[in-house]
């Protein structure tokens, strides 16, 4: 099977080291410094503080990646449009492009590119941190989960992949549920953790902090049962508490983000709660404050004193 992941930092970048293993491999991202790395050299992927390194075939330009089985994505939102666009280029007949991205949202801005038939929905629980150019740590793992739309034969194939190369996967019918459960716990930790600059596990230890999450996630939880989703959860703020926990030591996507000044995915995460509340009539205040902070972030990040 040959496989292309277009986005190659720290989930590409991880998930691309294990696939390696088991499939034909090509690594599609925008970072050049990081592809020439890869290409020099490697991909070096940390896992419980040892370095291993594995030769991957890494690209730039989409159209030097030929024609590809499947396509994973995993590039930040703001990067979406072109990666659908890479993916076109790489799609061979009969191939289908997964979105494993963060948030809301992306599968059907792919679509827009794509159309509905070749793009579908994955949600992905493994923890991933980009050290550098060709460098990136196995943060956390978690199981991968593709959705039967639109090809079920993909995403069977995808998740047997996944499984032979050391990776728990598996198939769904219904992937809204597990993207909008995942969806809850970025919305309980990500925005804190960027703006605080603290590891996931403060959210649960410092009270101050927890009576926050509390209201975003009871928010998130309120827009979730207006949309129709059935959770696969009973109870949201103890899940995302225990994931925060599961996590301590671990930095948020977001955070990572601010720390390096680059731009969040906010406005697809808990920007996402407050366009379906606002949608569904559903308040979300403590969202809404959290976008404007965290969004404020990303517009002063050439400023910051420290």
């Amino acid at each position: 099977m040959r496989v292309a992941i277009i986005g190659a930092g720290a989930m590409g970048g991880v998930l691309g080291y294990y696939l390696s293993a088991g499939a034909e491999l090509v690594l599609v991202d925008g970072w050049a410094d990081h592809v020439a790395a890869i290409n020099a050299g490697g991909l070096c992927c940390e896992i419980d503080g040892v370095e291993h390194v594995r030769p991957i075939c890494a690209v730039t330009d989409p159209t030097e990646a030929g024609s590809a089985d499947a396509v994973i994505i995993l590039v930040k939102a703001r990067q979406t449009a072109w990666a659908a666009g890479a993916a076109q280029a790489i799609l061979g007949p009969g191939a289908a492009a997964y979105t494993l991205q963060n948030g809301v949202g992306n599968r059907e801005r792919i679509a827009v590119v794509l159309g509905d038939r070749r793009v579908g929905q994955g949600v992905t629980s493994m923890g991933g941190t980009l050290l550098g150019p060709g460098r990136v740590r196995h943060a956390g793992t978690g199981p991968t989960v593709f959705g039967t739309a639109p090809s079920r034969a993909v995403a069977e194939a995808l998740a047997d992949l996944l499984r032979r190369c050391g990776l728990p996967a598996e198939v769904s019918d219904d992937i809204d549920a597990l993207l909008w459960g995942k969806l809850l716990v970025n919305v309980g930790i990500n925005a804190l953790t960027a703006l605080l600059r603290v590891p996931n596990g403060a959210l649960a230890d410092l009270p101050q902090i927890r009576d926050l999450l509390a209201q975003t996630v009871g928010e998130a939880a309120a827009v979730a049962a207006a949309y129709g989703v059935r959770l696969p959860y009973a109870d949201p703020l103890a899940h995302v508490l225990a994931v925060a926990r599961a996590t301590g030591a671990n930095r948020s996507s977001m955070l990572q983000d601010v720390l390096r000044g680059g731009p969040t995915e906010v406005s697809m995460i808990n920007g996402a709660i407050v366009r379906e509340g606002t949608r569904l009539g559903v308040p979300t205040p403590i969202n809404r404050a959290l976008l404007a902070l965290v969004e404020a972030l990303d517009a002063s990040a050439d400023l910051r004193q420290i």
